[in-house]
């Protein structure tokens, strides 16, 4: 025979589990959104990367042109 207190805690419990779900649903939305971010912000740097290396190439070139305009 089901107490009212067996009732009443297995309804806390359906309680706690639910919220539980609605927990780990949260949470792994949160983490797709920050994975998708994360691979935006890897692309995004990459390419910062490349635009660095572009214009320290450039500068370089023009340093030596300099020089060598200098040494005439």
């Amino acid at each position: 025979m089901t107490t009212n207190q067996d009732k009443l805690d297995l309804a806390s419990l359906e309680v706690r589990v639910d919220e539980l779900i609605r927990t780990v649903e949260t949470l792994a939305n949160e983490n797709e959104a920050l994975r998708s971010q994360q691979s935006v912000l890897a692309t995004e740097r990459a390419t910062l990367l490349d635009k660095t290396e572009q214009a320290r190439s450039r500068v370089e070139a023009m340093i030596a042109r300099l020089k060598a305009m200098e040494a005439r």
